[in-house]
């Protein structure tokens, strides 16, 4: 996104009590997991309003897939530095493992994405 998405998050981070520590108790990890959800989909709610409008043809497509690639592929690289630093320090191998997962997954998504950036110059115009 927008250099000022990154500010606000890293601002969210400092004030936000569930950005500013590691949490112990089950409960409050759910409940951290569970306004992250709602906070996304509410700030999500008037896309498919946007993108009715705003995507008028492939590429117009593909800024967009453009910006959440760039996005994904920074939080991989972030992932990964948690994977070795997890590895490094010998933590939980079911933590481990599950980071791998969430890395690998990643990485896919950013290949998935960049077929998807492709196909926005080479769809044959609908209905052209």
């Amino acid at each position: 996104m927008f250099p000022i998405r990154r500010t606000w998050q890293a601002q969210a981070a400092f004030t936000s009590p569930s950005w500013s520590y590691a949490h112990t108790d089950p409960e409050q990890l759910h409940q951290v997991l569970a306004e992250q959800t709602a906070a996304a989909n509410r700030e999500a709610s008037d896309h498919p309003t946007e993108a009715a409008t705003w995507n008028v043809d492939e590429l117009h497509v593909q800024p967009g897939v453009l910006e959440v690639r760039r996005d994904v592929l920074t939080d991989v690289h972030y992932l990964e530095g948690l994977l070795i630093g997890a590895r490094h320090r010998g933590l939980d191998p079911e933590l481990i493992e599950r980071l791998a997962a969430a890395v690998d997954t990643g990485h896919e998504l950013t290949v998935l994405l960049a077929d998807v950036a492709r196909a926005t110059i080479t769809a044959p115009a609908a209905g052209r």
